[in-house]
């Protein structure tokens, strides 16, 4: 059992941001091998069907995936965390290169908060944190965005304080993009949901 997994994903590299957590468990997916090494990881387990890169060296630990499969290498990744009794996640390179991808690391992140564990999806230039209920804090970021946007059909009991753009017990919906381009109007931005899921994005300008 671990705390924090790191699952690096294999979309366009991205660096990690520095005040995310040391984490005590790195899974790899197909490519993300190699961008772990670049990021200074050596992962405790590989998965991958390793359909678009070459096979890892033999003596780092491999869970080789048929590539007819219903998981994708990074959703198997997020199982296994999962199982392993993980509290926090943070999916790395999950943005860029494939849409369907970037749309399934997503998908990925929910399906781990939507299980209770606490999410957030690395690019370059932009992070996304998922949240399944509750409230959470974003420290300011000078020079970025900050959106909220329903990812489940109906979000109700939406509440955005410490913003430009403020609301309170508000409905959201999954097809209408009501919070985007917000900023920060103090120190830090609460954001709390009672029904549903939202996918909080901060991008840089």
């Amino acid at each position: 059992m671990y705390e924090n997994c790191l699952i690096i994903s294999g979309g366009e590299f991205s660096e990690l941001p520095d005040d995310i957590p040391e984490p005590d468990h790195v899974i790899a997916c197909d490519r993300g091998w190699k961008y772990a090494r670049i990021l200074g990881y050596t992962p405790d387990l590989i998965v991958g069907d390793f359909d678009s890169s070459e096979m890892p060296p033999e003596d780092m630990s491999i869970c080789h995936l048929p590539v007819e499969k219903d998981d994708t290498d990074t959703m198997y990744a997020a199982r296994i965390a999962l199982k392993e009794g993980c509290r926090s996640a943070v999916i790395c390179c999950a943005f860029g290169g494939r849409l369907d991808h970037t749309l399934a690391n997503i998908q990925t992140g929910a399906y781990l908060a939507s299980e209770g564990v606490e999410t957030m999806l690395v690019g370059t230039g932009s992070r996304a944190v998922l949240l399944a209920g509750g409230e959470t804090v974003i420290p300011k970021k000078d020079g970025w965005s900050l959106s909220v946007l329903s990812l489940s059909d109906v979000s109700s009991g939406v509440t955005i304080k410490g913003t430009k753009y403020e609301c309170e017990d508000i409905e959201m919906t999954g097809k209408y993009p009501l919070g985007v381009s917000n900023t920060w109007a103090s120190e830090e931005a609460r954001i709390s949901v009672k029904e549903g899921m939202l996918m909080i994005i901060f991008c840089k300008y």
